[in-house]
C-alpha cells in the first residue's frame, strides 16, 4: 500500500482530548490523563496515557515538544517511569497501546501493515493537538519496530526517532528468518509468552497454556495448527505458524509489515540514533538499517552498538561475560536519551551530533580471569567510526585446511574434505548467542557469550555435558596461538563448498574467541561471537527454493551477524561448521518437504570440501590496531 493511500486513510480520523481535570491524575510535577481515545482512520480507538508537566500546581499550557510511544506491552512499569522523567524535563509524553492490546480496540496482529497506518493516525492526531510542538519516538524491541511504522509513514510533525535494538529491516533475513531457516527459539517463546499475558483471550487459554512447557512441546515440533497449546490463543499461533510455513520471499515478506528496506526512500528524512547489541537478535536490522538510511538521507543517522544482549544497555555483564563498567550506559533510558532530545527538538547543543556517526564497543581487552561474580573478563573499549562497514577494515579470507587449520594461505592440492553426519533428531544445543528468547531454562536469559559447552541450564544439552567441538557434528578450523592482537571488526561472511546425500539440510557457522588454559579456566575458554545458518534450498536466493542433487557440489554464503572483538595475542580464532544450532533455529529434517509441514526425518551426510578447487573459507574485516 502507497504512502498516498496511508495518508488518506489517516486524514480520515477524527480526533477528541479529554481534558477535564478530574480525568487526569495530579502529581506534584507530572498530570497523567488515561485511556484518552484516539480514533483510526477505521473508527477503532486506541488507549493513550498523556503525560503532562506541572508547574506550580497547574498544567503547563504553553506547547511542548511530545515524546511518542506505541507498545504492544502494558503501559505502566519502566516506561510509566520514563515517561514521568520526561515530562518533568519538559515534555508532554504521549504512550499508546496498539490495536488489539489491553485497553484498545481491534484485534493485535504483530507486525501487520496497519501498524503504519495507526502510527500515521496517531501522528495526525498529535499533529492536531495544542500542546505539540515538533514530536520525538523512543522505545526497545517492539517499541523501537513502531518508530519505525511511523517513519515509512512519513507522518506530520515528526522530529526524531532513537531505535534501541529493533525496527525490523527485513524479516526474512533478520529475526523470523534467517538464510532460510525459521528462528524458532525466538519466535515460539515470544508468541509461547504473550499467550499467556494478562491480555491472552480468556482466563482459560492463560491456564491452559501456562500449564504448558515450551520445552517440552519442542520434542514434538513442528507444531500442527489446532493441535497444540498455542490454539488457545488463535492470533498467536496463527502468527507463528504462517511465519513458520511461509519460506519463499514474497508479497508477504515485502510488505509494510515485516519490511523496512524496500521503503528506505519513502522514509522519513529525520535524524535517527540505531542502537544495538553485539549479542542482540536484531543487530543485522540495526547495521542494515544504518545503512540503507544514512546514505539515502541529508538529516544525521547515528549507529550505536555495546556488547549486549537485548534490551541489556545498562548492563556491562551479558551472558557469561563481563565486559567492564565502561560497557554499561546506566542513564541510557534517562539522561542518555534526554541529550538526544534536547539536542534535535528543544535546538540544545548537548553534543550528541558531533564526532562521528559510528560508536562501536570493541570487545576484548580483558585478561580472561574469572570475576567474583564468576564471569570472564573479556574486557573492551569504545571507538567511533566514519561509517559501517568501517573504511579501514581489510576484508582477509582464512581458509580452511585438511589439519583443521584455519589460515590465510588457500589450501592446495585436490580432493580432500570432511564429511560428517547430521542427525535431526539429535542437533548441537544453542549455548547463548543472538537469540531473544528463553532458551536458558533455569538461572535467568540465554542470550549473549558463554564457554560453548553443554551444560543443564541449556535445553538439547546432555551428559556428560561436553565441549560442542568434541561432537562428530561440529567440524572445526582454528589458527594457530596468535602472535599478536587481531581485531575483527564488521560484517562476516563464510563461504562453505559443501555436498550432501539428502536433496535439503542446512549449513551454519559460527565464530569463536578460543581462550588458552589459565589458573581459572583450566580447560580454556570457549566464548561465541557470532554464528548463522543457510537451509540449501535457498542457496541460490531468498525467492525461490531449489533442492539439490545429492553428492552434487555446492557453494553455500553463511552470512552470521557482525561483531567487534580483539581477539588476543595467545588467543585462537576458530571457525565451527555444522547443520543445525537448536532451539535458536528449527531443525531442517533433510527430507525437502514444505518448511514446518514435514512428517518425515532423516539423517544426511554433509560434505565440507576444501582443497584447491573448492577452498571453503571465512572472510573476517581485519581493523589495524592502534591506527
Amino acid at each position: 500500500m502507497g504512502r498516498f493511500l496511508i495518508c488518506a486513510i489517516g486524514a480520515l480520523a477524527t480526533f477528541a482530548i479529554h481534558t477535564s481535570p478530574t480525568r487526569a491524575q495530579m502529581y506534584d510535577d507530572v498530570a497523567v490523563e488515561r485511556d484518552v481515545r484516539v480514533r483510526m482512520g477505521d473508527g477503532a480507538t486506541l488507549s493513550t496515557d498523556v503525560y503532562r508537566p506541572v508547574k506550580d500546581g497547574r498544567v503547563v499550557a504553553e506547547p511542548l515538544p511530545v515524546l511518542l510511544h506505541r507498545t504492544p506491552y502494558e503501559m505502566q512499569g519502566g516506561v510509566e517511569n520514563q515517561a514521568r522523567y520526561f515530562a518533568r524535563h519538559g515534555y508532554v509524553v504521549v504512550v499508546q497501546n496498539l490495536r488489539g492490546r489491553y485497553e484498545s480496540d481491534g484485534v493485535f496482529k504483530k507486525y501487520d501493515l496497519l501498524g503504519t497506518q495507526d502510527a500515521y493516525a496517531t501522528l495526525a492526531w498529535l499533529s492536531d493537538q495544542p500542546f505539540t510542538l515538533k514530536v520525538g519516538m523512543w522505545g526497545t524491541s517492539y517499541g523501537a519496530h513502531t518508530q519505525a511504522e511511523a517513519t515509512k509513514s512519513d507522518g506530520p510533525g515528526l522530529g526524531i526517532t532513537i531505535l534501541n535494538m529493533g525496527g525490523l529491516s527485513n524479516a526474512w533475513d533478520n529475526a523470523v528468518r534467517h538464510g532460510g531457516a525459521f528462528e524458532l527459539g525466538r519466535e515460539l517463546t515470544w508468541a509461547w509468552g504473550q499467550a499467556q499475558s494478562s491480555d491472552a483471550p480468556s482466563d482459560v487459554a492463560r491456564e491452559h497454556i501456562a500449564n504448558e512447557s515450551v520445552f517440552d512441546w519442542m520434542d514434538v515440533l513442528p507444531l500442527r495448527k489446532g493441535l497444540s497449546p498455542l490454539a488457545a490463543s488463535p492470533e498467536f499461533e496463527n502468527y507463528l505458524l504462517n511465519e513458520w510455513t511461509h519460506s519463499d520471499y514474497d508479497d508477504f515478506w515485502s510488505g509494510r509489515g515485516l519490511n523496512w528496506s524496500e521503503y528506505y526512500d519513502e522514509t522519513a528524512d529525520i535524524p535517527m540514533l540505531h542502537v544495538g547489541g553485539w549479542y542482540d537478535i536484531w543487530l543485522r536490522s540495526t547495521t542494515d538499517n544504518y545503512m540503507g538510511l544514512s546514505k539515502l538521507k541529508e538529516s544525521p543517522i547515528h549507529m550505536l552498538i555495546g556488547p549486549w544482549d537485548h534490551g541489556g544497555n545498562t548492563r556491562h555483564t551479558t551472558g557469561d561475560v563481563d565486559f567492564g563498567p565502561d560497557a554499561a550506559i546506566p542513564d541510557f533510558g534517562t539522561d542518555f536519551q534526554l541529550r538526544w532530545f534536547n539536542h534535535f527538538l528543544k535546538d540544545q547543543d548537548t553534543g550528541v551530533n558531533s564526532g562521528m556517526p559510528v560508536r562501536l564497543f570493541l570487545m576484548g581487552s580483558g585478561d580472561g580471569h574469572k570475576t567474583p561474580e564468576g564471569k570472564l573478563f573479556h574486557g573492551g573499549s569504545w571507538i567511533d567510526a566514519a561509517d559501517w562497514p568501517l573504511p579501514n577494515a581489510r576484508d582477509t579470507p582464512y581458509y580452511f585446511h585438511p589439519d583443521g587449520s584455519l589460515r590465510t594461505e588457500p589450501p592446495s592440492g585436490g580432493t580432500p574434505s570432511t564429511t560428517y553426519t547430521y542427525d535431526p533428531r539429535h542437533p548441537v544445543p544453542t549455548i547463548g548467542g543472538n537469540v531473544s528468547g528463553r532458551l536458558r531454562m533455569a538461572n535467568g536469559r540465554g542470550d549473549g557469550p558463554f564457554n560453548q559447552r553443554e551444560h543443564p541450564d541449556f535445553y538439547g544439552s546432555e551428559l556428560p555435558y561436553l565441549p560442542l567441538r568434541a561432537r562428530s557434528d561440529v567440524v572445526v578450523f582454528q589458527t594457530e596461538p596468535l602472535t599478536e592482537d587481531v581485531a575483527v571488526v564488521g560484517p562476516i561472511t563464510v563461504h562453505v563448498f559443501g555436498s550432501s546425500t539428502a536433496v535439503d539440510t542446512d549449513f551454519t557457522a559460527k565464530l569463536v574467541d578460543v581462550y588458552p588454559p589459565s589458573e581459572d579456566y583450566i580447560e580454556g575458554y570457549d566464548m561465541n561471537l557470532a554464528d548463522g545458518i543457510l537451509r540449501s534450498r535457498y542457496r541460490g536466493g531468498r525467492t525461490q527454493q531449489e533442492l539439490m542433487t545429492p553428492g552434487e557440489i555446492y557453494e553455500f554464503e553463511i552470512r552470521p551477524f557482525g561483531t567487534g572483538n580483539v581477539f588476543k595475542r595467545g588467543h585462537r580464532i576458530r571457525i565451527d561448521i555444522s547443520s543445525s544450532n537448536f532451539p535458536r533455529f528449527d531443525v531442517n529434517p533433510n527430507t525437502g518437504e514444505p518448511l514446518g509441514q514435514n512428517r518425515q526425518i532423516i539423517q544426511a551426510d554433509n560434505t565440507i570440501h576444501h582443497n584447491a578447487q573448492y577452498p571453503s573459507h571465512v572472510v573476517l574485516p581485519i581493523m589495524p590496531i592502534g591506527r
